[in-house]
């Protein structure tokens, strides 16, 4: 994973929920960062998220977890 920020970006941590999670968010696991790359819907609002090291993390409905996301600022 690089730890590369994009210039005039702004890295800030949100809480996400299987709802709100999106491509480019970076989820820590087990100490761990892990960067997602795809996001596929499962049934009764889940979803599977896969990681760019190839793992995949299922998150439920009521998954809370915290994640870095880049905050584009134009």
């Amino acid at each position: 994973m690089t730890p590369w920020t994009p210039t005039g970006a702004i890295a800030s941590p949100v809480e996400i929920t299987s709802t709100n999670v999106q491509r480019g968010d970076v989820i820590q696991v087990g100490g761990e960062p892990y960067r997602v790359i795809d996001i596929r819907q499962l049934p009764r609002g889940a979803k599977c998220l896969l990681f760019e090291t190839g793992e995949q993390l299922t998150m439920h409905r009521r998954t809370r977890l915290i994640a870095l996301r880049v905050l584009r600022r134009w």
